[in-house]
Protein backbone atom coordinates (compact mmCIF):
# COMPACT_ATOMS: atom_id res chain seq x y z
CA UNK A 1 0.00 0.00 0.00
CA UNK A 2 0.84 3.74 -0.54
CA UNK A 3 0.02 5.44 3.23
CA UNK A 4 -0.75 8.77 2.33
CA UNK A 5 -3.27 9.06 5.58
CA UNK A 6 -0.21 10.79 7.67
CA UNK A 7 2.94 11.31 8.57
CA UNK A 8 2.38 9.52 11.57
CA UNK A 9 2.75 6.47 10.37
CA UNK A 10 6.12 6.18 9.23
CA UNK A 11 8.31 3.29 10.01
CA UNK A 12 11.42 3.65 11.98
CA UNK A 13 14.19 3.52 9.91
CA UNK A 14 17.15 0.94 10.05
CA UNK A 15 19.74 3.64 12.11
CA UNK A 16 16.85 3.82 14.65
CA UNK A 17 16.03 0.49 15.26
CA UNK A 18 19.50 0.08 16.13
CA UNK A 19 19.86 2.68 18.50
CA UNK A 20 16.97 1.72 20.23
CA UNK A 21 17.89 -1.88 20.70
CA UNK A 22 21.28 -0.88 22.03
CA UNK A 23 20.11 2.39 24.24
CA UNK A 24 21.21 3.33 27.86
CA UNK A 25 17.77 3.25 30.36
CA UNK A 26 17.21 4.16 33.52
CA UNK A 27 14.10 5.33 35.04
CA UNK A 28 12.70 8.52 33.55
CA UNK A 29 10.46 9.17 36.72
CA UNK A 30 13.26 9.78 38.55
CA UNK A 31 15.59 11.77 36.06
CA UNK A 32 17.67 8.54 35.75
CA UNK A 33 17.45 7.66 31.63
CA UNK A 34 20.42 8.71 30.34
CA UNK A 35 18.88 8.63 27.07
CA UNK A 36 15.80 10.72 27.79
CA UNK A 37 18.31 13.33 29.55
CA UNK A 38 20.28 13.86 26.11
CA UNK A 39 17.46 14.09 24.25
CA UNK A 40 15.97 16.98 26.46
CA UNK A 41 19.04 18.55 26.52
CA UNK A 42 19.82 18.12 22.67
CA UNK A 43 16.03 19.65 21.96
CA UNK A 44 16.41 22.54 24.07
CA UNK A 45 19.74 23.33 22.24
CA UNK A 46 18.12 22.92 18.75
CA UNK A 47 15.26 25.90 19.82
CA UNK A 48 17.71 27.72 22.39
CA UNK A 49 15.92 26.85 25.20
CA UNK A 50 16.94 26.05 29.10
CA UNK A 51 14.79 23.18 28.81
CA UNK A 52 12.95 20.38 27.66
CA UNK A 53 10.59 17.49 28.60
CA UNK A 54 9.62 14.54 26.69
CA UNK A 55 6.39 13.33 26.26
CA UNK A 56 4.37 11.07 24.38
CA UNK A 57 2.21 12.45 22.53
CA UNK A 58 2.00 15.93 21.06
CA UNK A 59 -1.56 16.31 22.18
CA UNK A 60 0.12 15.92 25.73
CA UNK A 61 2.58 18.42 24.92
CA UNK A 62 -0.10 21.20 23.73
CA UNK A 63 -1.92 20.54 27.00
CA UNK A 64 0.87 20.66 29.34
CA UNK A 65 1.53 23.57 28.15
CA UNK A 66 -2.01 25.38 28.39
CA UNK A 67 -2.20 24.28 32.15
CA UNK A 68 1.16 25.54 32.52
CA UNK A 69 -0.27 29.47 31.32
CA UNK A 70 -3.55 29.42 32.43
CA UNK A 71 -6.03 29.63 35.37
CA UNK A 72 -9.39 27.76 35.65
CA UNK A 73 -11.99 30.14 34.12
CA UNK A 74 -9.77 31.71 31.41
CA UNK A 75 -9.60 31.74 27.56
CA UNK A 76 -7.44 30.19 25.57
CA UNK A 77 -7.37 32.20 21.73
CA UNK A 78 -6.70 29.70 18.98
CA UNK A 79 -7.61 29.19 15.27
CA UNK A 80 -10.59 28.24 14.09
CA UNK A 81 -9.42 24.72 13.09
CA UNK A 82 -6.45 24.28 15.38
CA UNK A 83 -5.94 21.25 16.91
CA UNK A 84 -6.12 22.09 20.27
CA UNK A 85 -9.32 23.13 19.77
CA UNK A 86 -10.59 19.72 17.28
CA UNK A 87 -8.61 17.05 18.26
CA UNK A 88 -7.09 17.20 21.63
CA UNK A 89 -10.55 15.85 23.24
CA UNK A 90 -11.64 19.43 24.64
CA UNK A 91 -8.98 18.34 27.36
CA UNK A 92 -8.47 22.39 28.04
CA UNK A 93 -11.26 22.45 29.39
CA UNK A 94 -11.19 18.84 31.91
CA UNK A 95 -7.82 19.97 32.86
CA UNK A 96 -6.96 23.61 32.62
CA UNK A 97 -10.70 24.54 33.28
CA UNK A 98 -9.96 26.61 30.00
CA UNK A 99 -12.63 27.81 27.10
CA UNK A 100 -11.46 28.36 23.50
CA UNK A 101 -12.06 31.24 21.95
CA UNK A 102 -11.61 30.81 18.04
CA UNK A 103 -10.16 33.51 15.98
CA UNK A 104 -10.55 32.41 11.82
CA UNK A 105 -7.21 33.02 9.93
CA UNK A 106 -6.15 33.60 6.47
CA UNK A 107 -5.33 29.70 5.31
CA UNK A 108 -5.25 29.12 8.85
CA UNK A 109 -2.41 31.83 9.41
CA UNK A 110 -3.76 34.28 12.35
CA UNK A 111 -2.46 37.94 12.72
CA UNK A 112 -1.76 40.22 15.66
CA UNK A 113 -4.96 42.78 14.52
CA UNK A 114 -6.81 39.47 14.51
CA UNK A 115 -5.89 37.90 17.62
CA UNK A 116 -5.93 41.46 19.11
CA UNK A 117 -9.54 42.02 18.71
CA UNK A 118 -9.86 38.25 20.32
CA UNK A 119 -8.33 39.48 23.97
CA UNK A 120 -10.81 39.61 26.56
CA UNK A 121 -11.49 43.07 28.49
CA UNK A 122 -10.16 43.37 32.01
CA UNK A 123 -13.38 43.86 33.63
CA UNK A 124 -14.25 41.34 36.30
CA UNK A 125 -17.77 39.91 35.36
CA UNK A 126 -15.52 38.59 31.99
CA UNK A 127 -13.57 35.76 31.83
CA UNK A 128 -10.04 37.31 31.13
CA UNK A 129 -7.46 35.24 27.93
CA UNK A 130 -5.04 33.33 29.41
CA UNK A 131 -3.13 32.37 26.68
CA UNK A 132 -2.72 32.48 22.73
CA UNK A 133 -1.72 29.81 21.07
CA UNK A 134 -0.38 29.32 17.52
CA UNK A 135 -0.09 26.21 15.35
CA UNK A 136 2.68 26.01 12.42
CA UNK A 137 2.16 24.58 9.97
CA UNK A 138 -1.61 24.51 10.66
CA UNK A 139 -2.25 20.60 9.43
CA UNK A 140 -6.27 21.46 8.45
CA UNK A 141 -5.87 24.18 6.39
CA UNK A 142 -3.36 21.85 4.39
CA UNK A 143 0.12 22.59 5.78
CA UNK A 144 0.28 26.33 5.51
CA UNK A 145 3.12 28.04 7.39
CA UNK A 146 2.82 31.40 9.15
CA UNK A 147 6.31 33.65 8.55
CA UNK A 148 8.77 35.00 10.39
CA UNK A 149 7.33 38.57 9.88
CA UNK A 150 3.84 37.63 11.47
CA UNK A 151 5.35 35.66 13.52
CA UNK A 152 7.21 38.71 14.76
CA UNK A 153 4.21 40.78 14.97
CA UNK A 154 2.27 38.55 17.17
CA UNK A 155 5.50 38.13 19.28
CA UNK A 156 5.63 42.06 19.95
CA UNK A 157 1.53 42.76 20.95
CA UNK A 158 1.39 39.53 23.42
CA UNK A 159 4.27 41.28 25.15
CA UNK A 160 2.58 44.02 25.18
CA UNK A 161 -0.45 42.72 26.12
CA UNK A 162 0.98 40.56 29.25
CA UNK A 163 -0.30 37.57 27.64
CA UNK A 164 1.34 34.82 27.21
CA UNK A 165 2.48 32.38 24.12
CA UNK A 166 2.36 28.54 23.23
CA UNK A 167 3.71 26.80 19.64
CA UNK A 168 1.87 24.05 19.05
CA UNK A 169 4.29 22.89 16.22
CA UNK A 170 3.93 19.48 15.73
CA UNK A 171 5.45 20.23 11.75
CA UNK A 172 7.35 23.16 13.05
CA UNK A 173 10.27 21.74 11.05
CA UNK A 174 8.46 21.81 7.99
CA UNK A 175 7.72 24.90 8.29
CA UNK A 176 11.66 25.87 8.60
CA UNK A 177 12.50 24.04 5.95
CA UNK A 178 9.55 25.71 3.47
CA UNK A 179 10.81 29.51 4.86
CA UNK A 180 14.66 28.42 4.63
CA UNK A 181 14.52 30.19 8.62
CA UNK A 182 16.02 28.21 11.60
CA UNK A 183 13.80 26.45 13.69
CA UNK A 184 14.97 28.36 16.32
CA UNK A 185 14.82 31.41 15.24
CA UNK A 186 11.06 30.86 13.79
CA UNK A 187 10.32 30.10 17.28
CA UNK A 188 12.12 32.54 18.88
CA UNK A 189 9.27 34.65 20.41
CA UNK A 190 7.24 32.05 22.33
CA UNK A 191 7.59 31.08 25.82
CA UNK A 192 6.31 27.28 25.44
CA UNK A 193 6.87 25.28 22.05
CA UNK A 194 6.11 21.42 21.35
CA UNK A 195 7.46 19.90 18.37
CA UNK A 196 6.36 16.03 17.39
CA UNK A 197 9.43 13.69 16.86
CA UNK A 198 6.83 11.04 15.39
CA UNK A 199 5.66 12.99 12.19
CA UNK A 200 7.69 14.12 9.50
CA UNK A 201 10.86 13.37 12.02
CA UNK A 202 9.63 9.71 11.57
CA UNK A 203 10.24 8.45 15.27
CA UNK A 204 8.11 5.58 16.47
CA UNK A 205 6.67 7.47 19.47
CA UNK A 206 7.36 10.43 21.39
CA UNK A 207 7.07 15.06 20.80
CA UNK A 208 9.30 17.56 22.86
CA UNK A 209 7.99 20.22 24.90
CA UNK A 210 10.83 23.14 25.22
CA UNK A 211 10.70 26.33 27.19
CA UNK A 212 12.48 28.37 30.44
CA UNK A 213 13.90 25.42 33.17
CA UNK A 214 11.23 26.75 35.62
CA UNK A 215 8.47 26.14 32.99
CA UNK A 216 9.72 22.41 32.39
CA UNK A 217 10.32 21.90 35.78
CA UNK A 218 6.28 22.34 36.41
CA UNK A 219 5.90 20.75 33.19
CA UNK A 220 7.04 17.38 35.07
CA UNK A 221 3.94 17.57 37.29
CA UNK A 222 1.22 18.14 34.63
CA UNK A 223 3.00 15.39 32.90
CA UNK A 224 2.87 12.99 35.38
CA UNK A 225 -0.73 14.51 36.08
CA UNK A 226 -1.59 12.97 32.46
CA UNK A 227 -0.08 9.53 32.84
CA UNK A 228 3.11 10.33 30.87
CA UNK A 229 5.77 9.17 33.28
CA UNK A 230 7.47 6.39 30.86
CA UNK A 231 10.25 4.56 32.98
CA UNK A 232 12.70 3.11 30.83
CA UNK A 233 11.63 5.89 27.75
CA UNK A 234 15.05 5.93 26.59
CA UNK A 235 14.30 3.02 23.88
CA UNK A 236 12.10 5.69 22.63
CA UNK A 237 14.31 8.79 23.28
CA UNK A 238 17.02 6.41 21.21
CA UNK A 239 15.18 7.38 18.27
CA UNK A 240 14.08 10.49 18.95
CA UNK A 241 17.42 11.75 18.92
CA UNK A 242 18.21 10.18 15.27
CA UNK A 243 14.76 11.91 13.97
CA UNK A 244 16.18 15.40 15.93
CA UNK A 245 19.41 15.53 14.34
CA UNK A 246 19.11 13.55 11.23
CA UNK A 247 15.42 13.75 9.34
CA UNK A 248 14.96 17.34 9.03
CA UNK A 249 17.22 17.47 6.38
CA UNK A 250 15.20 15.77 3.80
CA UNK A 251 11.86 17.35 4.70
CA UNK A 252 11.74 19.42 1.51
CA UNK A 253 11.48 15.55 -0.42
CA UNK A 254 8.42 15.55 1.37
CA UNK A 255 6.98 18.70 -0.03
CA UNK A 256 8.10 18.61 -3.41
CA UNK A 257 6.08 15.35 -3.39
CA UNK A 258 2.72 16.81 -2.18
CA UNK A 259 3.34 19.70 -4.58
CA UNK A 260 3.42 16.45 -7.62
CA UNK A 261 -0.40 15.10 -5.90
CA UNK A 262 -1.48 18.37 -5.87
CA UNK A 263 -0.78 19.17 -9.20
CA UNK A 264 -2.13 15.65 -10.55
CA UNK A 265 -5.14 16.74 -8.67
CA UNK A 266 -5.60 20.26 -9.58
CA UNK A 267 -5.70 19.00 -13.50
CA UNK A 268 -9.14 17.36 -13.19
CA UNK A 269 -12.52 18.93 -13.15
CA UNK A 270 -13.71 16.51 -10.20
CA UNK A 271 -11.69 17.92 -7.97
CA UNK A 272 -11.12 21.21 -6.54
CA UNK A 273 -7.71 22.30 -4.97
CA UNK A 274 -5.73 25.85 -3.69
CA UNK A 275 -2.12 25.10 -5.56
CA UNK A 276 -1.28 27.62 -2.93
CA UNK A 277 -1.65 26.60 -0.02
CA UNK A 278 0.11 23.27 -0.64
CA UNK A 279 3.14 24.57 0.96
CA UNK A 280 4.42 21.65 2.78
CA UNK A 281 3.77 18.34 3.10
CA UNK A 282 -0.31 18.32 3.19
CA UNK A 283 -2.30 18.28 0.36
CA UNK A 284 -6.13 18.72 1.08
CA UNK A 285 -8.56 18.98 -1.67
CA UNK A 286 -12.63 18.73 -2.39
CA UNK A 287 -14.73 16.74 -4.94
CA UNK A 288 -16.73 19.14 -6.65
CA UNK A 289 -20.82 18.40 -6.59
CA UNK A 290 -20.60 17.32 -3.01
CA UNK A 291 -18.98 14.17 -4.19
CA UNK A 292 -18.58 11.24 -1.69
CA UNK A 293 -15.01 11.48 -0.08
CA UNK A 294 -15.36 8.25 2.59
CA UNK A 295 -16.30 6.53 -1.05
CA UNK A 296 -13.15 8.17 -2.44
CA UNK A 297 -11.04 7.18 -0.43
CA UNK A 298 -12.10 3.22 -0.34
CA UNK A 299 -11.77 3.33 -4.16
CA UNK A 300 -8.01 4.63 -3.47
CA UNK A 301 -7.68 1.87 -1.20
CA UNK A 302 -8.91 -0.85 -3.30
CA UNK A 303 -6.18 0.17 -5.83
CA UNK A 304 -3.38 0.34 -3.22
CA UNK A 305 -3.31 4.04 -2.00
CA UNK A 306 -4.57 5.05 1.75
CA UNK A 307 -6.00 8.37 2.18
CA UNK A 308 -8.20 10.22 4.74
CA UNK A 309 -11.55 11.65 4.35
CA UNK A 310 -11.52 14.69 6.69
CA UNK A 311 -14.92 15.95 5.87
CA UNK A 312 -17.92 14.69 3.71
CA UNK A 313 -16.31 16.20 0.21
CA UNK A 314 -12.67 16.40 1.46
CA UNK A 315 -9.44 14.15 0.99
CA UNK A 316 -5.90 14.60 2.60
CA UNK A 317 -2.63 13.42 1.24
CA UNK A 318 0.46 13.94 3.66
CA UNK A 319 3.55 12.70 1.98
CA UNK A 320 6.81 11.27 4.28
CA UNK A 321 9.80 9.61 4.13
CA UNK A 322 7.96 5.93 3.77
CA UNK A 323 6.61 6.43 0.33
CA UNK A 324 9.34 7.36 -2.37
CA UNK A 325 8.78 9.65 -5.21
CA UNK A 326 8.52 7.28 -7.56
CA UNK A 327 5.63 6.12 -5.28
CA UNK A 328 4.46 9.25 -5.00
CA UNK A 329 4.07 9.20 -8.99
CA UNK A 330 2.40 5.81 -9.16
CA UNK A 331 -0.53 7.40 -6.71
CA UNK A 332 -0.81 10.64 -8.61
CA UNK A 333 -1.64 8.28 -11.48
CA UNK A 334 -4.26 6.52 -9.83
CA UNK A 335 -5.70 9.58 -7.91
CA UNK A 336 -6.02 10.91 -11.16
CA UNK A 337 -8.16 7.71 -12.58
CA UNK A 338 -10.00 7.58 -9.81
CA UNK A 339 -11.21 11.50 -10.38
CA UNK A 340 -11.82 11.05 -13.85
CA UNK A 341 -14.44 8.13 -12.76
CA UNK A 342 -16.16 10.77 -10.85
Amino acid sequence: MIDLRSDTVTRPTQAMREAMASAEVGDDVYGEDPTVNRLEKEAAAVLKREAAIFVPTGTMGNQIAIRLHTEHGQEVICEARSHVLDWEMATMASFSGCQPRTVEGDRGVLTWPKIRRAIGPKIYYRQPTGLICIENTHNMAGGTVTSLEVLEEIWSGARQAGLPLHLDGARIFNAATALGVDVAALTAGFDTVMFCLSKGLGAPVGSMLVGSAKAIERARIFRKALGGGMRQAGVLAAAGLIALQEMSKRLADDHANARLLAEAVANEASAEIDLQDVQTNIVIFSLRGEGDAVAFCAGLKQRGVLASAIGPHSVRFVTHYDVSRERCEEASAIVREQLKAL
